[in-house]
């Protein structure tokens, strides 16, 4: 199911002056963008402090979500006076020596730019790990948020469904009492043409006992073959097993998948055993109904 949510939190410093919560004057941001897909795929957009913390986020997403193409994005915002914080003498030194060292190996390395050493520096006092604990509680609190989402819609695509089998069952209910005049009537009919070409093979108007023996069996076969009974109470049956998994409610997508195609092949049995126009349009009006719950049932999780 397709959801979307977003927080943001700000870090502010402890009682004792300490940072708590990712540095002063900085922003964290995270949100969390659902689209429809039968299985589970998460993919991570997080910047550099926070890079370390996608296990932890992975983790946490995997225990509430089944389903869905997942992404969830974390950024790091600073204000003016955070991003372009002076650097201190002793950070300094330790960039020089760092850069000394690299250029004692790579002789051919690109020295420290003054942007590089504002980024470098401010990066060292706002590492990812200060932002652990509002990362995960942040992350748990915009999870929370598209949970509930994805319950609204899943329940309007409930809803939906719902409507879907109170037409199949009326479609079902119309195709029962066509099913034995038909049968009855195509076995009269090729009883009739059975004994039209036993006439024109130079037999007697009245077949032999044998014969009549034979054509009843032969138009009790093919009663059999055109009696779609069996498929409208399996179609029934499948009915109500997806209107109970509906009230049961939690985790019952894939189960609900698996009843779908099982109702598009008894549809599809019913319209190649067909031997009447009004049961062909009740197949096809019942394979719409079917395609359509089969694109909706793949986001339900």
């Amino acid at each position: 199911m397709t959801g979307y949510a977003s927080a943001q939190h700000s870090g502010a410093p402890g009682p004792d002056g300490s940072e708590e919560g990712g540095p002063a004057g900085a922003r964290l941001g995270l949100e969390i963008r659902c689209v429809n897909s039968r299985f589970l795929d998460l993919s991570f957009r997080l910047s550099e402090e926070l890079r370390s913390h996608e296990p932890a986020l992975r983790e946490l997403l995997q225990s509430r979500l089944k389903r869905g193409k997942v992404e969830l994005r974390a950024f790091i915002e600073t204000s003016g006076a955070q991003s372009m914080k002076e650097p201190g003498a002793r950070q300094l030194q330790r960039l020089g020596a760092v850069q000394d060292m690299v250029l004692g190996w790579l002789p051919q390395a690109r020295p420290l730019s003054v942007a590089d050493v504002l980024r470098l520096a401010g990066t060292e006092g706002s590492s990812g790990a200060d932002w652990g604990p509002a990362v995960l509680k942040l992350g748990g609190e915009v999870l929370q948020s598209l949970v509930g989402a994805r319950a609204r819609e899943g329940a309007r695509l409930v809803n939906m469904l719902r409507g879907h089998l109170t037409q199949l069952r009326a479609l079902v209910e119309q195709a029962r009492p066509l099913v034995p005049p038909l049968v009855a009537q195509q076995r009269a009919r090729f009883l009739e043409r059975w004994q039209e070409a036993l006439k024109l093979g130079g037999q007697d108007a009245v077949p032999s006992e044998a014969a009549q023996d034979r054509a009843l069996s032969e138009s009790t076969a093919f009663a059999i073959r055109i009696d779609v009974a069996e498929e409208l109470t399996r179609l029934a049956a499948h009915l109500d097993e997806i209107e109970r998994l509906l009230d049961k409610g939690g985790e019952v997508g894939k189960r609900l998948d698996f009843l779908i195609q099982e109702l598009h092949r008894e549809a599809n049995t019913l319209g190649s055993k067909s031997a009447a126009l009004e049961l062909t349009r009740i197949s096809v009006d019942m394979k719409v109904l079917i395609e359509q719950m089969r694109e909706q049932v793949q986001n339900i999780e």
